[in-house]
């Protein structure tokens, strides 16, 4: 099938022309005042349509986008006009037959009735420029890529078909060498260029097969609601600029994304309902918590109902977010009831600390009007003033706590000094001692008298036997007798 934008034959035109061959429908203009050759106006053929088999087109789903020129395609060659001398390769005769010379020999290609010869002869060698500025289109689109390999090549074959009835004058064989090599490069071209639609096909597939992978991993795993959800929208739009893949596969590969989106979406869905139902319980929660709170912010407990709002803050973390404008406003609440609470509280304990330093400032008196209080000079007068001390300390009551180690540790110096002083008194006079020694001295005179009588008797052995218990005896009478005197 002869393509739309091929060159149409050149052949006499009727401008008192009369061709040898069948005449060409619609005028051509005639020559130009002076013979000067008309400038050729070089055809333009489209660039071939990227749809079709194996691409992807217009996709079923709304998210396919339409069909667009490849980015390899180069823009439309500019080819500058051809400019022959005509008298090289034909002639008009002064009857005006026009004849061109090919290696098959001579042939008419017309005849000329508007003028002279030589207007003739331009005449019919700008038809042979304007038809071998076609060829150069041609050539020129095959080169640079511009259009389809295949409609170049039947436009080639269309155009060399016209050459052997062509009305023109120039190196017409050259035109079907040309035309010939544009014929064979352009399978050339044509095989070319299926190998790179085939590359670019398999990496297009590849790109939506690892996006439509992506996708899946997303749909069936990801809990990162808002990031994944983000790229599940930056993998469609990248989705959309890839071209070229087969639309069988591209509809499987949609499939597998779609269906991967809307995984994602429904195991989000179920998420935020679960949240949603998890956060009306928690605002249940947090409206009893905030009740009991309000309930316990006129107590003057201070410390057990401190320890009650410690244990219903934790309850209040524990039981989750509400949804956020009442989670904030319950916690308002909560937060209000507690500080009424700790507020009157702290009141409560700067008047207390008050009267705890004037308790302070009492018992630091005292102690210092204790300070005579001296049980080695009358153990009875120190006893009788330290019950007084004791007495008077209770009375005055609590101090800081940061003093109270202080002034507790110089009432128990106090105490530890009468009461040692007592506890010696009492050893020294205790009567169990006193007898424990004279046991001890009553031991020592047996054991004598048992080894007086047994040296009397011969028996040295039990004598010294009998004098080595007395002498024992005797080391223990003197430890008695010296602890008593020591206290």
């Amino acid at each position: 099938m002869t393509d739309t934008n091929s060159p149409e034959p050149a052949t006499s035109d009727t401008t008192g022309a009369t061709p040898s061959a069948a005449p060409r429908p619609g005028p051509r203009p005639g020559p130009r005042p002076g013979g000067a050759p008309r400038p050729a106006t070089p055809r333009t053929e489209p660039a071939a349509d990227s749809s079709g088999p194996g691409s992807s087109g217009t996709e079923s789903s709304p998210s396919h986008p339409t069909p667009h020129v490849p980015a390899h395609h180069a823009p439309h060659p500019v080819v500058t006009p051809v400019v022959t001398d005509p008298a090289k390769w034909g002639r008009v005769d002064e009857d005006g037959s026009a004849w061109v010379r090919t290696a098959d020999g001579e042939r008419t290609v017309g005849s000329w009735q508007a003028g002279d010869a030589a207007e003739g002869l331009a005449h019919f060698g700008r038809r042979y420029d304007d038809l071998a500025t076609e060829v150069a289109l041609l050539e020129a689109r095959l080169t640079s890529g511009a259009g389809d390999a295949k409609k170049t090549k039947s436009a080639a074959v269309s155009l060399a078909e016209t050459l052997p009835t062509a009305a023109v004058i120039g190196d017409i064989d050259a035109l079907a060498a040309r035309l010939q090599a544009v014929i064979e490069h352009a399978d050339l071209v044509a095989v070319e260029h299926r190998k790179r639609k085939d590359t670019e096909r398999t990496e297009s597939t590849a790109r939506k097969e690892a996006l439509a992978a992506e996708a899946e991993t997303i749909g069936n795993e990801s809990t990162q609601w808002k990031a994944a959800g983000d790229r599940l929208r930056l993998i469609l739009e990248e989705w959309k600029t890839i071209r070229g893949v087969d639309r069988k596969v591209d509809d499987v590969l949609w499939k597998r994304y779609s269906k991967a989106r809307e995984a994602f979406n429904r195991r989000r869905g179920a998420h935020f309902a679960d949240l949603d139902r998890e956060r009306g319980s928690a605002k249940v929660r947090k409206e009893e918590l905030v009740a009991k709170a309000e309930e316990l912010s006129s107590s003057t407990d201070w410390v057990g109902t401190a320890q009650v709002f410690r244990d219903l803050l934790t309850e209040w973390k524990a039981a989750g977010r509400a949804p956020r404008d009442a989670d904030d406003t319950l916690w308002q609440k909560f937060k209000g009831a507690q500080d009424v609470f700790f507020a009157a509280r702290n009141a409560a304990q700067s008047e207390q600390n008050a009267e705890f330093e004037a308790n302070a400032e009492a018992k630091e008196r005292l102690l210092a009007e204790s300070g005579h209080i001296d049980p080695a000079k009358d153990m009875d007068a120190a006893k009788a003033a330290l019950r007084t001390l004791q007495d008077k300390w209770d009375a005055i009551g609590k101090v800081p706590r940061d003093k109270m180690h202080d002034l507790e540790g110089k009432l128990r110096a106090i105490e530890k000094r009468v009461r040692d002083a007592a506890d010696s008194e009492w050893r020294r006079t205790d009567p169990e001692a006193m007898a424990r020694a004279a046991q001890f001295k009553e031991r020592v005179a047996q054991f004598e008298e048992q080894a007086q009588k047994a040296e009397a008797a011969g028996k040295a052995k039990d004598a010294e036997k009998a004098r080595a218990q007395a002498r024992q005896w005797q080391e223990w009478a003197d430890a008695a007798e010296g602890a008593l005197g020591e206290l």
